[in-house]
């Protein structure tokens, strides 16, 4: 597990702008079995990946004219149950993080794994999210 003065400075870029921490197994599930969007980031320390995924995230939230009802995240290597529980989710994929997912009504409807976010700006990142939120957010 990753000592949490490092790993604390990553949550708050997202807690910071209003995410919301899923610590366990049952809050996963509680998170997902609501309707409407959910988007779950797991977070990660990996500097090159991690670091443009977490900007590409809040560009698209700030950007985008839909948004998900619900904005979740959990850090992969620090929470670990609650990562666990997401991944039971993202089957048949492989564990990935970071890795950025959007439920629906609890199925999950778009996915970006690491190794589509490894190598891709910030902007890149944005763009497909928001792609996926005019397609499946209110």
């Amino acid at each position: 597990m990753y000592p949490v003065e490092i790993v604390n400075p990553m949550k708050e870029e997202l807690t910071d702008f209003g995410f919301s921490e899923l610590l366990s197994a049952p809050a996963v599930n509680e998170q997902l079995a609501k309707s409407g969007s959910t988007l779950v980031v797991i977070n990660s320390v990996c500097g090159c990946s991690a670091g443009t995924a977490r900007p590409g995230v809040l560009m698209a939230v700030s950007n985008s004219p839909k948004k998900p009802d619900y904005l979740t995240t959990c850090f992969a290597g620090f929470d670990l149950e609650a990562v666990k529980a997401v991944r039971e989710h993202l089957l048949p994929y492989p564990p990935s993080s970071p890795a950025i997912a959007l439920f629906k009504d609890g199925k999950l409807a778009h996915y970006i794994e690491r190794h589509m976010i490894e190598g891709r700006s910030a902007q890149a990142i944005a763009e497909n999210l928001i792609a996926a939120f005019n397609q499946h957010c209110n």
